[in-house]
């Protein structure tokens, strides 16, 4: 086997947006991630609904009609 070919494993902090700091070994330095087990919906049991830009309301006002209505509104 090659010597001096492996990277570096150092320790790491990976840091969340919410403020949660995790330690861990990586070949990477201090990672910053989106979404942790702290703050993640599927294991703090609240679910977020997030309605940008009205979305859900787009939705129904485009298929709640008939076919031939919205054949019109074109």
């Amino acid at each position: 086997m090659k010597a001096d070919i492996h990277p570096r494993y150092d320790q790491t902090n990976i840091t969340c947006a919410c403020g949660a700091v995790y330690q861990t070994r990586s070949t990477r330095r201090d990672l910053r991630i989106g979404i942790c087990a702290s703050c993640h919906p599927f294991f703090t049991g609240e679910q977020k609904f997030v309605d940008t830009a009205g979305r859900i309301e787009k939705f129904a006002k485009r298929y709640s009609s008939s076919p031939t209505e919205r054949r019109k509104k074109i």
